[in-house]
């Protein structure tokens, strides 16, 4: 895998991080885990989302994805919330995911 195939995989991943509807007290993020057909349909690298859906901590990366609202001010607006969330995804990547396996 190289780097633009681990970017591809990352900025796919950040699409399906998604602002939800709130109920008005906070805004609420949504995040649809793919599965390996659907990221082989997006023409990603195919043992490169196999490694990555295989991961142990992908299921922690997505619980703080979801909870990043948690960790935010209240004045923050949704669409910074949104960002946060969606940034959580590189940091979990860059730190703890080698290109090769």
């Amino acid at each position: 895998m190289t780097p633009d195939d681990l970017r591809a995989i990352m900025e796919y991943l950040s699409a399906r991080v998604q602002l939800l509807d709130s109920d008005g007290s906070e805004a609420r993020i949504g995040f649809s885990a793919p599965t390996l057909d659907d990221m082989s349909a997006a023409g990603l690298d195919p043992d490169g989302s196999a490694r990555l859906l295989a991961v142990e901590w992908f299921d922690e990366m997505v619980d703080d994805i979801v909870e990043t609202p948690e960790m935010c001010e209240p004045d923050d607006a949704p669409e910074e919330i949104l960002g946060y969330a969606r940034d959580v995804i590189g940091e979990y990547i860059r730190k703890r995911f080698p290109l090769e396996g």
